[in-house]
């Protein structure tokens, strides 16, 4: 089977159960939003695909093969992490040279094409780097890698609004020319909405929502109007969570909707991929 399985996988740190028999599946040639809170278990799900940590128990299969401890398998996979992993003495331009020996597809004129986009100097040293152009030299790393599987941890850490939107804009041009998986791990979910094919939500260790982001956007509104009207509307309907302010009600609703049944004085409106996550992650 192609893409990144994983099979009934948990980790624990002490008593704090990381992941908690986990089964997931990473098809080919998609984009994924992998979304959860602090302490959800994203990045703990990411080290565990690339083998950072070693999960308690579980596998993890990289197109129908065991990834751990495969070097074939190491090549088709690239990690950006809010650490950095290369010696801070290390000039941009080396990086890229010792990242093409390890991953034999690296693109070294892409990746200066990028450097140059994003403005980033290659001939500085990674520990001159701000916080925002560090996250912008790993980027640009993880993009130029081509490997089939591309893993972004918090990609757009300290990137101001242009920066941030030209990520976005090149993983799109990316991802056109040259079709892969990409999983990005954010907590600014309303950006990357419009980016992202496939939503995977882990909360507590646990996916509780793995499905294309218009099916999930499709099942959920929200209807605000006075609290009795609302109250009386949602009284059989499956409702996430509310809002109040004065005399006014908002609430997020998982489901269809029937408009014919929607009373005078509620207006609906689509709930965004951000309202929902924070519905659906609330306590």
């Amino acid at each position: 089977m192609k893409g990144i399985e994983i099979r009934n996988t948990s980790k624990d740190f002490g008593n704090v159960h990381a992941l908690q028999n986990v089964s997931v599946h990473f098809e080919e040639n998609k984009i994924y939003g992998l979304l959860g809170r602090n302490g959800a278990g994203k990045s703990t799900l990411l080290n565990v695909i690339t083998g950072r940590i070693f999960a308690n128990n579980g596998e993890v299969l990289v197109d129908g093969e065991t990834a751990l401890e495969n070097d074939s398998i190491t090549q088709k996979i690239y990690m950006m992490s809010e650490k950095n992993y290369y010696p801070e003495n290390m000039k941009i331009r080396d990086v890229f040279g010792w990242t093409k020996e390890f991953y034999l597809g690296f693109d070294t004129a892409y990746a200066i094409q990028l450097a140059e986009r994003f403005e980033l100097n290659i001939d500085k040293k990674v520990k001159s780097l701000s916080t925002g152009y560090s996250s912008i030299f790993k980027l640009i790393t993880a993009l130029s890698t081509n490997a089939p599987y591309i893993l972004l941890d918090e990609p757009v850490l300290g990137l101001d609004a242009n920066h941030r939107d030209l990520f976005y804009r090149i993983v799109i041009e990316k991802f056109s020319e040259n079709p892969c998986t990409v999983i990005i791990s954010t907590h600014l979910i309303e950006e990357a909405a419009g980016v992202i094919d496939h939503v995977v939500i882990i909360k507590d260790g646990e996916i509780i929502k793995d499905e294309s982001r218009d099916d999930l956007m499709s099942k959920g509104y929200t209807a605000t109007g006075a609290v009795s009207v609302v109250d009386s509307f949602i009284a059989d309907k499956n409702v996430l969570g509310t809002d109040s302010l004065g005399g006014l009600k908002t609430a997020y609703i998982s489901g269809a909707l029937d408009r014919s049944t929607v009373p005078s004085g509620i207006e609906i409106s689509k709930m965004d991929l951000q309202r929902l996550f924070i519905q659906l992650t609330n306590s």
